[in-house]
């Protein structure tokens, strides 16, 4: 009996032997890999990790922000193609990206003088370049081969970025720059004019904050846009829902109130105000006898039932005056020159009336119709120019012939003058009268909603 016991306890420990040892070698194996695991991470956390950073840190190239080896509207930033996403918003890039491979943008901007010496490098965050200052917050750049401080050609570098401001949303956190970035051929600016300031203050909500960099430091941004060809890739569409937004919000922000009611609350089409404003300019392209000009339009508009005119001096207003101002004007008059960039205020379907001095248009080119072209992005109707064709030529020989003409004085030709505002101001009121019989248009007082897109 002993002996049976004993056989059955001995095929009982063979048959649970192999399971045994399985079981043993695999909890053996077990503990060898999590050792070797917790080996690994430590030594990726005191020698190897730290060097991966290190090696991705030091492997951060700095390109010339101005490569001269391309064209001209192409050298800014240019190993990287921009993009208009959705079709119809400006081109620009944006970092990080896809694009970028989620990388950072960095600049190193030693010299405001002289773009070459300027340079840029895309970077992750977590390996920026030696020394480099992280700016958090969203960054706007605007690259322009003009000039950001004249009016107009620095409101065509501000309206692409109000637009995918608006695009982004307005308000949101994600779509109000924490700092601004200005560079002319690669070289670093320290602003615009003042009355585009107040303009990009308006339509974003927040003050502009310039970014100065640091020297030879590099600076690298969170989050940044970079905008360098205008308003390359803008439809019309899209530039009109802009000049739109830029108008609420500058009325918004000085407290503009527009009256929708063109006849005063009656249904009396006399009652309906035909609004005329004659911006003048001091120096170049001023009138020679201002008051001589304001006569003849103001002969005219004596004809027309419920006319106004105004006259001003844009050196002498504030921003806001300049918002008010145009805000109650439907015919604008004014000499070729940055003063005119004030039509953004005024209604869609107001009226343009442009003048220039002799010699524009033989020798001004395009350039002299970029009102023209405002008027159109903004929904204004330019209703024609009149070019002086009085004066003395040019000295012989002169070998800058716009610059001989540019800032001369515009004289007048009283006939012209009353025929170009009679049949401006005449059609303007027709077509106030049409639009106040719209019982739509009656509201007095109404406050505009900006609207985001």
């Amino acid at each position: 009996m002993k002996c049976t016991n004993h056989l059955k306890k001995k095929k009982l420990l063979l048959y649970l032997a192999p399971p045994i040892l399985l079981v043993t070698i695999f909890f053996y194996f077990q503990l060898e890999i999590l050792t070797l695991f917790f080996t690994i991470q430590r030594a990726s956390t005191i020698g190897n990790g730290s060097d991966i950073v290190d090696r991705l840190r030091a492997s951060t190239t700095f390109l010339p922000l101005k490569d001269t080896r391309e064209g001209a509207e192409t050298w800014f930033i240019s190993t990287l193609n921009d993009t208009s996403e959705p079709e119809g918003e400006a081109r620009n890039l944006r970092f990080p990206s896809a694009a970028s491979s989620g990388r950072l943008l960095c600049m190193a901007v030693p010299s405001g003088h002289d773009g070459s010496k300027n340079s840029y490098a895309l970077a992750w965050r977590d390996a920026l370049p030696l020394d480099a200052e992280l700016r958090t917050g969203l960054t706007f750049l605007s690259e322009t081969f003009y000039d950001h401080s004249n009016l107009w050609h620095g409101l065509t570098a501000l309206v692409p970025i109000v637009s995918w401001h608006v695009r982004r949303g307005c308000s949101s956190s994600g779509a109000r720059p924490t700092r601004w970035a200005f560079f002319h051929h690669g070289e670093v600016r320290s602003g615009m004019s003042g009355w585009l300031m107040s303009l990009a203050a308006a339509a974003t909500g927040v003050e502009v904050e310039v970014e100065r960099f640091s020297g030879s430091v590099p600076v690298c941004f969170e989050e940044a846009v970079v905008f360098r060809r205008l308003l390359a890739g803008m439809s019309r569409e899209r530039m009109l829902a802009t000049f739109d937004f830029m108008r609420c919000k500058a009325r918004a922000q000085c407290s503009v109130v527009v009256s929708r009611s063109g006849a005063n609350g009656t249904d009396d089409p006399a009652a309906v105000p035909v609004r005329v404003t004659i911006l003048f300019r001091r120096g170049g392209r001023s009138f020679r006898d201002e008051a001589a000009v304001e006569r003849v339009f103001h002969k005219e508009c004596a004809r027309v039932a419920g006319c106004k005119l105004t006259t001003a001096q844009s050196g002498n207003l504030t921003f806001c005056d300049q918002v008010r101002l145009l805000s109650e004007t439907d015919v604008l008059i004014s000499a070729h020159g940055a003063q005119m960039t004030n039509l953004l205020f005024m209604d869609r379907n107001s009226s343009i009336m442009e003048l220039y001095p002799m010699g524009w248009r033989q020798r001004a080119g395009g350039g002299q119709f970029v009102f023209r072209g405002m008027a159109s992005w903004a929904g204004m109707r330019h209703e024609g120019s009149w070019w002086d064709p009085a004066g003395d030529p040019c000295p012989d020989g002169n070998p800058d012939i716009l610059g001989c003409y540019k800032n001369r004085q515009i004289g007048m030709d009283e006939a012209y003058f009353s025929q170009f505002a009679a049949k401006v101001f005449n059609a303007t009121k027709e077509r106030k009268v049409g639009i106040t019989s719209d019982a739509s248009s009656k509201a007095r007082g109404k406050v505009e909603t900006c609207q985001c897109s």
